[in-house]
């Protein structure tokens, strides 16, 4: 099993795609700003070169991460941690073959990879942001809307990345 780099990418660029729709003022941006704080002179003093910078480099984390929750080909590969797999010949390469042949490119869809994306936004981004959030004094729409977008983000990051064999 190999990391499909193409995959990490395209779905690393997906956080901006969706938060510049997310974050719109005609969807959620004006009730983001206010619940966050923000206001438009806050972020002009942001150096933004630097914000996507870094947003880019989280996201390909973020999205190298969730093709081991995606892809279940990457736990049997796991099983066989430091077995001579290589080698066909070999009884562990031989049964590794035969359950890869069998199962390989077994729940590699679109579909199913949102499932789990949407499982990890909801049990992973969703308590995290809200811990954050609840100590930062924030309200529950700040936390609705960006676990809301993490939700949505993490269902298409898990989807292409899944998809794309």
């Amino acid at each position: 099993m190999h990391i499909n780099i193409i995959a990490v990418l395209i779905a690393a660029v997906i956080p901006m795609v969706i938060g510049f729709i997310w974050y719109n003022p005609k969807v959620f941006g004006t009730a983001w700003m206010a619940a966050s704080g923000m206001t438009p002179e806050k972020a002009k003093q942001s150096n933004m070169a630097v914000v996507f910078g870094v947003s880019f480099l989280m996201s390909f984390l973020l999205a190298f991460s969730i093709q081991f929750m995606v892809i279940h080909q990457f736990h049997v590969t796991s099983l066989f941690f430091k077995l001579p797999i290589d080698d066909v010949n070999s009884p562990e390469g031989a049964l590794y073959k035969q359950v890869m042949d069998l199962l390989g490119g077994s729940w590699r869809t679109f579909k199913h990879g949102a499932l789990h994306g949407f499982i990890g936004g909801l049990f992973i981004a969703l308590p995290i942001l809200c811990t954050n959030a609840l100590f930062e004094g924030k309200g529950f729409k700040y936390i609705m809307i960006n676990a809301g977008y993490w939700i949505v983000t993490m269902m298409i990051m898990g989807g292409i990345i899944s998809a794309m064999v």
